[in-house]
């Protein structure tokens, strides 16, 4: 679905989305974008799947402590991936950013606070109008800690029905990640009058800012 979007929303669309761009802005709402630079010696890597990874990707770089997310593919198998190749779901990879943070910032235990806060987890491979096994919730944990804290933030929900349905979500040992191509990196800054971006990714993380707790960049 999110191709559709790309390439065949109509103009008179694009135009009311352009109108719907140039409100938010004018309301105080900002795209939050990744810091490029050199990381710091600190630095540690998460790595979640949460359907399209534009939208991951502002979610967690709007968060104190967050350096840069960038959008790429984990968890498949084929080892040259491309968007082509993992739209079609056959290579097992799922749309993944990897989050730079500084652990003395924010916590990991945050990030997977806020992935889930970020999505509905219940969603069996799919987010919104998103579907495939490409779009289906992840997290990637490299080590022992990070899949406890993963399970018992599960658990944590799952006790206080936060969610009418049983959360679906993956927990997966880390084993690569393949940066996407260059022009899915912070796309929803370079094309915030995109129809999929206006009728889907911007609204969502609207809706993250105002239910997660979380400390936010200005």
């Amino acid at each position: 679905m999110k191709a559709f979007f790309i390439h065949s929303f109509a103009a008179f669309l694009l135009a009311l989305a352009l109108i719907g761009c140039s409100q938010a802005q004018s309301g105080g709402f900002s795209i939050p974008r990744g810091d490029h630079s050199n990381p710091s010696p600190n630095e540690a890597v998460a790595y979640f799947g949460e359907g399209c990874f534009w939208h991951a990707e502002i979610v967690f770089q709007s968060l104190v402590g967050v350096r840069d997310a960038v959008s790429g593919y984990a968890g498949g198998t084929d080892p040259n991936p491309t968007y082509p190749k993992v739209c079609t779901g056959e290579t097992g990879h799922a749309e993944t950013v990897a989050v730079y943070y500084d652990p003395s910032k924010i916590s990991y235990a945050t990030l997977v606070s806020a992935f889930f806060a970020s999505q509905d987890p219940t969603e069996l491979n799919r987010q919104g109008p998103d579907e495939g096994t490409q779009y289906r919730s992840v997290v990637f944990y490299k080590t022992d800690a990070e899949k406890q804290i993963i399970v018992a933030e599960i658990k944590k929900l799952t006790d206080a029905h936060a969610y009418k349905s049983p959360i679906v979500t993956q927990v997966t040992p880390f084993t690569n990640f393949y940066p996407a191509e260059a022009y899915h990196q912070e796309y929803i800054f370079h094309h915030p009058e995109n129809g999929y971006v206006q009728q889907v990714s911007i609204p969502d993380f609207i809706h993250f800012k105002e239910v997660f707790k979380g400390k936010f960049k200005d």
